[in-house]
């Protein structure tokens, strides 16, 4: 045997045999499909909570038809652009106009406000709600009685008006504070000059 045989010989016998590292993941598919399965059937689906709104309609009616709010009911909430809020109660009487003013809708802002103002009726609700967890009405008598309450003729009327500069946002939280404060009575309406005009002054 020459030198150059016995070399590749002690070479080959000195290599080692390589296995192979490839996984099979096909059992795992299946796996995933059956825990898929599992949660869509043992998970309940969720219901979307959802806001009534009362939007003003779009047909004709004479001034007659239409309703008077009295002035000392009556708060309009002003959205401003770069999330600023202001509100006046009342309109001009006289030649004198409202006194406007700014806040927020933190629950030391708006919130505040608002309460206040619809103490009496917040009140009822609260008391409502003691019968009703302590099993003295049924959820449909505790929602009836709750929307007789705050749809009483001397809750204030709330008129929620946006700029054009304001966001959707604080749309959404004017009508938060309206559940949150039950208030029953209130209204998304076109901003007018006149509250143009109130702005400008405060600005």
């Amino acid at each position: 045997m020459s030198e150059v045989a016995a070399e590749t010989q002690v070479k080959q016998k000195g290599k080692t045999k390589k296995m192979s590292t490839r996984v099979d993941f096909t059992p795992m598919v299946d796996l995933g499909f059956l825990l898929i399965t599992f949660f869509m059937l043992a998970t309940s689906m969720s219901k979307p909570q959802t806001m009534e709104i009362a939007m003003p309609s779009k047909e004709k009616v004479t001034e007659e038809d239409q309703t008077k709010i009295k002035a000392s009911r009556a708060v309009t909430i002003l959205l401003g652009k770069e999330n600023k809020v202001f509100y006046y109660e009342g309109t001009r009487e006289n030649n004198i106009d409202p006194v406007v003013n700014q806040t927020d809708f933190s629950p030391k802002g708006m919130r505040q406000f608002l309460i206040k103002k619809n103490y009496e009726i917040m009140v009822k609700v609260r008391d409502l709600k003691v019968k009703k967890d302590a099993k003295k009405l049924s959820e449909e008598d505790f929602e009836k009685q709750k929307q007789e309450i705050i749809g009483d003729k001397k809750a204030p009327i709330i008129l929620i008006k946006g700029t054009i500069d304001s966001s959707y946002k604080n749309l959404i939280d004017a009508l938060d504070e309206m559940a949150i404060c039950n208030i029953g009575r209130y209204a998304i309406v076109d901003i007018t000059p006149f509250d143009l005009e109130l702005l400008a002054k405060k600005l």
